[in-house]
């Protein structure tokens, strides 16, 4: 007997919204039981998590550090990789129809000066012990050949761990197909796998580790600021009104107009200042100053998890909401239909099949212009919504222009 269940449908109405201005709170506030030190709120929805900054009564400005908020272009980390073997492993290693594994561990037996026909290669070389592999890092700015690197080395077949395995030295090349830096040594594994087939054991991710300082740098990447003619910050959020602000910031500062605004994201500031011909301690100066930031109003929604995070500044317009219910329940069950004990039938399987449908009043839900989020909240745990429930209701209160935040589903 087997039972098939779907149900279908969540059915709702948004109403009219309408916006007569647009609210910035930049405070934080704290709801009583659910407050934390972050300024954030939590709130369990049906099934969903909630999390929710309010806003203070007055609007205040969040002043940051530059350094928080913006980056020096050109002083940023580069991406390195390369490939290559683990050896040491026990029996936990790639199989042997893993071929490049095998191509890999004969090529540097080569260069040793071991030489394997190719017959051998590729009918009895095992690799039980060895496990082909890619080896990631990232380079510092400013890095100078002998400073040491942390490496993540990552499985490339089918290894079932890397515990206990060493890491043959391995060339790491940035995008332009260089050499920058070389790897090797013991790997640190945060888990382990033991048994086979369905008796087996394994405890986080066996097939990634990592080498702390197994890296040194081997060629000179670092930035001359000496021969820069100008710098630029880049803001990490792209803002008119940030920008802006930290250009008047600096130009205060530095008691000269030598911070000019780009575009939203960029201010250039010439060099050298008057008075200020060491860089560093000039970008140094520049980075500990404050400026003030207006945070974009935004709600984050993952459909996946449930969860939905939703800024202090966020406000609503006047909507009203309908939330109903409908549902459909197919249910099959099989029964053996067999005839009488002296009939000349034969037994068959007949499905037997119910249908039943539930259709339950809509709530309604009314905002008032300037809604806050915790009015949101309560409202919405009223009606009893669930976590999809919570995702289309607010991707139809964007849709009727009463959400005065930009909408993210993740």
């Amino acid at each position: 007997m087997r039972g098939i269940r779907l149900r279908t449908g969540v059915g709702f109405r948004a109403g009219l919204g309408f916006r007569a201005g647009f609210g910035f709170r930049a405070g934080f506030g704290f709801r009583a039981g659910f407050g934390f030190a972050s300024g954030f709120a939590l709130f369990g929805l049906a099934g969903t998590i909630l999390i929710a900054a309010s806003a203070a009564a007055e609007v205040t400005d969040d002043k940051v550090l530059i350094r928080d908020v913006a980056s020096v272009e050109g002083i940023r980390d580069n991406s390195l990789i390369g490939y290559g073997l683990v050896v040491g492993l026990r029996g936990t290693g790639d199989k042997q129809q893993t071929y490049f594994t095998i191509q890999t561990l004969a090529s540097i037996l080569q260069r040793m000066g071991v030489e394997i026909p190719p017959s051998v290669v590729q009918s009895t070389v095992q690799v039980k012990n060895v496990a082909a592999v890619f080896v990631t890092a990232n380079l510092p700015p400013f890095a100078r050949p002998g400073m040491p690197l942390d490496v993540i080395v990552s499985s490339a077949g089918d290894a079932r761990s890397l515990e206990g395995g060493l890491l043959l030295l391995t060339p790491l090349y940035a995008a332009d197909g260089q050499i920058y830096a070389a790897a090797q040594g013991p790997l640190v594994v945060g888990g382990y796998a033991v048994g086979s087939a369905a008796n087996a054991k394994q405890v986080n991710h066996p097939t990634v580790g990592r080498i702390p300082n197994g890296g040194l740098i081997e060629r000179d990447s670092s930035l001359d600021l000496t021969k820069l003619q100008h710098v630029s910050l880049l803001l990490n959020d792209a803002s008119f009104t940030t920008v802006e602000e930290m250009a008047a910031v600096i130009n205060h500062e530095l008691a000269t107009p030598a911070a000019n605004v780009i575009d939203s994201r960029r201010v250039e500031i010439e060099t050298p200042v008057p008075g200020n011909a060491n860089l560093p301690a000039l970008l140094a100066r520049i980075e500990n100053l404050e400026v003030r930031v207006r945070r974009k109003a935004k709600v984050v929604v993952n459909e996946r998890t449930g969860t939905v995070v939703l800024g202090g500044d966020v406000r609503l317009g006047a909507v009203s909401i309908l939330h109903g219910t409908f549902s459909i329940e197919v249910t099959t069950t099989y029964a053996a239909s067999q005839p009488n004990a002296l009939g000349s039938g034969q037994t068959v399987v007949v499905p037997e099949t119910r249908v039943k449908a539930s259709d339950s009043p809509a709530r309604n839900v009314e905002l008032n212009e300037g809604a806050s989020v915790e009015e949101l909240v309560t409202r919405l745990q009223a009606i009893g919504a669930t976590a999809r429930d919570v995702v289309s209701i607010l991707q139809a209160i964007k849709a009727a222009g009463a959400l005065e935040a930009e909408l993210e589903v993740i």
